[in-house]
């Protein structure tokens, strides 16, 4: 909360006493430059920038935010590689792990790693002329070391390194790279964390390589993610590899590893078991005579540099290293190439995954769905509509009344006003237990734009009616009303919790594949049969680069946030969601053949689990039926039932059985 508070007070303006300031002068004519501050864990930052640059070979000059990005930046290597040439970026640390992050005009929000701050130019070698003032503040410091993890942490004993190979081996059974790290954290928890300090993850296959390539951005990705080959642990290959490098260098050099997922966990922690080795030019298979990578012999050195990048990503809560029995220190790769080690594995712990609410609200609905019945009609059992199984005998309390409830609905929705999002349930909500309920139909315009919308609905409303209002965002309606909190600070006074449904918080490849031609297209749809803005600036605000640097410029909630991802199970894909389910396969199969569950997570928000539907599906009715109005009553019932234990104090957990599910605090009513 603290961070929260932390954050919203230095959006808003308030007089924050600053700890330090510092103004940087940008030129261009070197990449970094030493702020002369030091910051810790915990530190609020705020950087803003102003000022142009000219680049010889660009036409237009840069500002802070960057150039757009051209194809010729595939072939020339910045600093940070998603952003555009000129962007003004930060970095923290001098190692070769520390990660560059974007800047922009502004950005403020709280450190993850300590060091000394740097900030510079996104930048080659290139003839520039101009300059950016770049003011450095740090508006608030921690005041204490990086917050420690006072639980218990399973240790890796003999034992568990006995069920682990020593190495990896190929197809064909041949013994290569060694296993020199392990990792402790949930799925979602590695990979947040891994791509949040700069790793890409690695097609699987030829085949996911030009499925991938059907939606690929101009990115470094495009080339990072050329497949690695399988090798095997447990039996069979790789469940992820990742890989970092700057593009002009992919070809000959790149950073990269492979995990798999134990069969067994330690301790009720999920382990990873992984293998990294640093290519560093090309050599000849000794076995078929081929060329292939040659990595560099001293494996530690990746090995510590793994561990290193994910230290950046403030989620690592310790690390250590074990020295199994029979450890290998010198041995040959699968193609021949020698390497050696000090026999050491690095073992690097996630901090718990205490924001997994998931089994909670899966108890709710399932126990809405049994009990209740809202949509009225015979569905499915429970288990076909949750990834996490729940009981069905949660006692279910009143209602409250106590906040208002708005839905703000993906693109497109004006286009199909007959089938509004969450009709039923908002039906039952309002008729059966007296909420009050609105759909905001936002039109086919940016999020900038439907944001302003958003705020001066409940700005109008507020006049008549001051219950808090609990705000549900649906595919685009989220990141719409994450805009919205960001850029209208009085509004977050007046929302209580906020709930992602399917929402493209972290953008859609789908929408970075609209080629110009559709671009353009879209724009001519404005105001025919009944669609109302314009869908290429409304798409535009779906790309991931976009909200990537949103999420940048403010990585923190600034209400109780709540994510409910979907997903289409492989047996279940609609023909209408068919090809894109596919494509987005590339990347995770689990997607709702719009969005990738990894982008439906909010950051730092209470997560409620993944529901087994299409991406329209879970919201409106264009498919299989689907409990909507089971869902939306139990997101209600959850989300009021926790303000009230958040209003007493009491720890986020399972609700007392007397108490029931839905029972709110008593304020008055207007």
């Amino acid at each position: 909360m603290k961070a929260r508070i932390g954050v919203a007070a230095g959006l808003l303006g308030a007089a924050l006493a600053v700890a330090q300031t510092a103004k940087v002068r940008l030129d261009g004519q070197q990449t970094w430059v030493d702020t002369g501050l030091d910051v810790q864990a915990g530190d609020l930052v705020r950087i803003t920038a102003e000022g142009t640059l000219k680049y010889a070979d660009a036409r237009q000059e840069a500002t802070p935010e960057g150039l757009p990005r051209g194809w010729l930046d595939l072939i020339r290597a910045y600093p940070l590689n998603d952003a555009g040439r000129g962007a003004v970026i930060g970095r923290v640390g001098e190692g070769p792990a520390a990660r560059p992050f974007f800047v922009g005009r502004r950005r403020e929000s709280r450190m993850t790693a300590g060091g000394r701050l740097f900030v510079g130019v996104n930048q080659n070698a290139s003839p520039v002329r101009g300059q950016y003032e770049v003011v450095v503040e740090i508006v608030e410091k921690s005041g204490k070391q990086p917050e420690k993890f006072e639980g218990e942490l399973p240790a890796i004993t003999e034992e568990i390194l006995d069920k682990i190979p020593r190495r990896v081996v190929d197809k064909d059974g041949i013994e290569g790279d060694r296993v020199n790290f392990l990792i402790l954290g949930t799925e979602e928890q590695v990979k947040q964390a891994l791509l949040g300090v700069g790793w890409v993850a690695v097609d699987r296959s030829v085949k996911d390589s030009i499925l991938r390539g059907a939606l690929g951005t101009l990115s470094r990705q495009a080339y990072l993610t050329m497949p690695m080959s399988e090798l095997y642990v447990f039996g069979r290959p790789q469940d992820y590899g990742f890989a970092m490098s700057d593009p002009v260098m992919t070809v000959a050099e790149r950073h990269h590893f492979r995990i798999w997922k134990a069969p067994f966990d330690v301790g009720g922690l999920t382990l990873w078991v992984g293998a990294g080795t640093h290519d560093v030019g090309f050599d000849r298979d000794q076995r078929t005579g081929g060329i292939t990578h040659r990595i560099d012999p001293d494996t530690d050195k990746e090995r510590d540099f793994i561990g290193e990048t994910l230290k950046q990503s403030g989620q690592v809560v310790k690390t250590e290293y074990v020295t199994p029995k029979n450890t290998v220190t010198k041995a040959k790769t699968a193609h021949g190439q020698e390497y050696f080690s000090d026999g050491r594995i690095l073992v690097i712990y996630l901090r718990p995954d205490s924001g997994n609410r998931a089994a909670e609200f899966a108890d709710l609905f399932c126990s809405v769905l049994r009990q209740n019945n809202p949509d009225g009609e015979e569905l499915l059992p429970c288990s076909q509509w949750l990834e996490t199984p729940g009981r069905e005998d949660a006692a279910l309390g009143e209602v409250s009344r106590n906040y208002r409830l708005l839905v703000v609905p993906g693109i497109f929705n004006t286009c199909v006003s007959d089938n509004p999002a969450y009709a039923a349930g908002r039906k039952v909500l309002a008729e059966k237990y007296g909420v009050k309920t609105d759909l905001l139909a936002v039109p086919n315009d940016s999020s900038e734009d439907n944001a302003k919308l958003i705020a001066g609905f409940i700005e109008e409303q507020w006049l008549a009616d001051q219950r808090p209002f609990i705000l549900v965002g649906y595919s685009k309606g989220t990141p719409d009303i994450q805009t919205a909190l960001a850029l209208y600070p009085k509004l977050r006074e007046k929302v209580a919790a906020f709930i992602s449904t399917a929402g493209a918080s972290g953008g859609s490849p789908i929408a970075d594949s609209l080629p110009i031609q559709l671009d353009a297209w879209m724009g001519k749809v404005k105001d025919r049969a009944g669609c109302k803005g314009n869908p290429a600036e409304g798409f535009r605000s779906l790309k991931q680069d976009v909200r990537r640097r949103f999420l940048s410029a403010h990585p923190h909630p600034y209400v109780p946030t709540y994510s409910l991802a979907a997903a289409i199970p492989p047996d279940r894909v609609p023909k209408n969601a068919a090809q894109t389910w596919r494509m987005l396969s590339a990347w995770d199969p689990k997607n709702d053949g719009q969005l990738l569950r990894m982008d439906q997570i909010l950051p730092e928000s209470a997560y409620l689990g993944l529901v087994w539907s299409d991406h329209l599906n879970v919201a409106l009715q264009m498919g299989e039926k689907f409990p909507r109005a089971a869902l939306l009553e139990a997101l209600y019932r959850f989300v009021t039932a926790d303000l009230e234990k958040r209003r007493q104090g009491r720890p986020a957990a399972a609700p007392q059985q007397k108490q029931g599910w839905g029972e709110g605090w008593s304020q008055k009513q207007p």
